[in-house]
């Protein structure tokens, strides 16, 4: 028999995460989401704060010819990082040229999806902030441990990981490369982050649209329009 779901939907994972930081509200955080999973967690964690919500765009590289098995990470910004996970690369030694292809194809959705999401609206500016990264779940960690890299690069005051659920070695790793690494579950075996959501459905460009719009009323400095 299988095992019931911790959540039923992301909303309310993001609701749960929200009580176990209410401590930053009055530290003026900022939420940054990891579209597209991590944005209905991170709205009902941005409400719940009163905290300005923003966007954290990040491309896994995968392994060519088995994509879903995640390599390194593509980070977006004025200078766009490429983060290898360098024992995986000396491993299994994948061809280089399908990677920088790879990489290219990432970088080219990572322009899209901010055309999209973001067109007209200046990112937070991040320095001396208490920043919260937030997803719906960690599996293998590196597109998180990119995020928290590119992150650490803005000066933050404070730089916070926080998720509903993660295996327990990705919280061991996870938590150097933090402040404070913020999680709500951390079942074993953990199999894949979808199997502990009872509605694990795809989020849409849509519904990511809709709550960075809804979003704004949050705080003062939310994303502003150009």
């Amino acid at each position: 028999m299988g095992r019931e779901p911790l959540f039923a939907d992301r909303r309310e994972a993001g609701r749960a995460l929200a009580e176990r930081l209410s401590a930053f509200a009055r530290r003026r955080p900022v939420i940054l989401a990891l579209p597209r999973g991590g944005v209905p967690v991170a709205f009902e964690v941005a409400r719940a704060l009163e905290a300005p919500l923003d966007l954290l765009i990040v491309r896994k590289i995968g392994l060519p010819g088995h994509e879903e098995y995640g390599i390194g990470a593509v980070v977006d910004g004025a200078s766009p990082q490429v983060v290898m996970n360098d024992d995986l690369v000396a491993r299994l030694r994948p061809d280089l040229d399908a990677v920088r292809r790879t990489i290219q194809r990432e970088m080219q959705e990572i322009e899209r999806r901010r055309s999209v999401y973001l067109a007209g609206r200046e990112p937070i500016d991040l320095a001396g902030r208490v920043v919260i990264i937030v997803d719906d779940g960690i599996a293998t960690g590196g597109t998180v441990r990119a995020a928290l890299k590119a992150v650490r690069k803005n000066d933050p005051d404070a730089l916070i990981l926080a998720v509903p659920l993660a295996p327990p070695d990705m919280i061991i790793e996870l938590t150097r490369d933090c402040d404070l690494f913020v999680h709500l579950e951390a079942p074993h075996p953990f199999d894949a982050v979808g199997a502990h959501y009872r509605d694990f459905r795809q989020v849409g460009d849509e519904e990511v649209i809709a709550l960075l719009d809804e979003a704004k009323q949050f705080a003062p400095d939310a994303l502003a329009a150009s």
